[in-house]
């Protein structure tokens, strides 16, 4: 499997962390969300993927929790690992990041987890501006897109 980002250092230890996220299309847009803390970026909408749970229930509930919105016909693109220290969690994890191409369906109010905020932006853009380069690769893919960035301004949901 591929991995992005940094390498696992030798003798720490990682927590397994599989992952459902989501590259929410609609036309030459996407919708992501926006997480102030612990450092302000911009992300794919989705998360962890809790003991029990199936990752599209995982994925759905995600995106209700971090845009606010409904989201249908998940299709599951691919996955790709990383090593990373989550400072909320204080853990050293490997996530399991599994990528679905996922349709928004309608806004049914404001994020509802503290510290989120819905917005669209062009698909050139979010392949620049989001934090992991694992969802900016998918990204990349989804949408028959190059390395060139094309800025333009964004609006939130």
């Amino acid at each position: 499997m591929r991995r992005f980002g940094r390498s696992p250092e030798k003798g720490r230890r990682y927590k397994l962390r599989p992952g459902a996220y989501a590259i929410l299309a609609q036309g030459s847009e996407m919708l992501v969300t926006h997480q102030m803390a612990p450092w302000p970026e911009f992300q794919l909408p989705g998360g962890g993927v809790d003991p029990g749970e199936q990752p599209v229930p995982a994925l759905m509930r995600e995106c209700l929790e971090e845009t606010g919105w409904s989201i249908t016909r998940p299709v599951r693109l691919g996955a790709f690992r990383r090593f990373t220290y989550m400072p909320e969690y204080e853990l050293w994890a490997e996530k399991l990041c599994t990528i679905y191409l996922a349709r928004p369906v309608r806004r049914l109010g404001p994020p509802l987890e503290e510290g989120h905020t819905a917005v669209w932006m062009p698909a050139e853009v979010a392949a620049e501006e989001l934090a992991v380069d694992g969802d900016s690769h998918f990204v990349r893919q989804v949408f028959g897109l190059d390395r060139r960035s094309s800025r333009t301004p964004l609006r939130s949901s």
